[in-house]
């Protein structure tokens, strides 16, 4: 397929899908997570075991969830909880293979912060904070964010750390006794694909775009931004899956917008 048949948008939904595996156990958030979650549990991941953050648990998914609280993440769940049964019950006992977040900022050890831009005591702007995003930060076995390539959503440093990455280096973790110490980080772009480098604990290209250059994630980001020794292209979506993603996912359009 070529660029015109699908939008980076959409390709960022799939590529972040190809992330997770069938039969994992992912916890999952508002926003593109959700669509992503959904896309993999409908294309490739079968048996994966939806938790939603507010305490729902294996749901039968009608339709295109505006949120964590619509109704239509709880249909036929196996269990109706609580926001303590998913983070709790399920998070804290280490059974998350994967959480996804998202963010304001994102700095080079993907660390996140949905808190404050500037001075916390005196911020430009507040935003909601944490909600259970520190928790799937500092539980989870793979820790997937999705977000668009902005410069200024990728800085040296966050101005305030909600989620913790790798804090300050590759050990940063263990030192704060974080119980996920060394966790698989991704971040998705429509630019890149972002990874941890256990090594330095800091970002890393992985692959780009389709069309996307070097350069051009380089200037849309804050910090130095090395590339893996094989870093490649992501590859583009199928017809069967933009189909699937525009059909079945989300007909509506609701977070997608297919190319007019």
């Amino acid at each position: 397929m070529t660029t015109d048949d699908y939008t980076l948008e959409e390709l960022m939904v799939v590529e972040a899908s190809r992330h997770v595996s069938d039969w994992d156990t992912v916890m999952v958030g508002t926003g593109l997570p959700m669509v992503a979650s959904l896309f993999a549990l409908k294309n490739h991941a079968p048996n994966m075991c939806y938790v939603v953050e507010t305490g729902g648990i294996a749901p039968q998914i009608v339709g295109t969830p505006s949120s964590v609280t619509d109704a239509r993440v709880m249909h036929r769940a196996v269990r109706h909880g609580s926001l303590l049964d998913a983070l709790g019950g399920v998070l804290q006992r280490g059974l998350a293979d994967v959480a996804f977040l998202g963010g304001a900022q994102i700095d080079r050890f993907a660390n996140v912060n949905s808190t404050v831009i500037g001075d916390y005591d005196s911020p430009k702007v507040r935003f909601p904070g944490s909600g259970g995003a520190n928790d799937l930060a500092s539980h989870a076995k793979k820790i997937l964010i999705i977000t668009r390539h902005e410069k200024r959503r990728f800085p040296e440093r966050c101005d305030f750390i909600t989620s913790p990455g790798y804090v300050d280096g590759p050990d940063g973790r263990r030192k704060a006794g974080l119980p996920s110490a060394y966790p698989e980080i991704v971040v998705i772009t429509d630019l890149v694909v972002m990874a941890v480098d256990r090594a330095t604990g800091c970002l890393r290209i992985e692959r780009l775009m389709p069309g996307v250059t070097v350069e051009q994630v380089r200037n849309s980001t804050g910090f130095d931004l090395p590339a893996a020794a094989a870093a490649g292209t992501v590859e583009p979506p199928t017809e069967a899956e933009v189909r699937l993603l525009r059909e079945e996912v989300d007909p509506g359009g609701e977070y997608l917008k297919a190319p007019e």
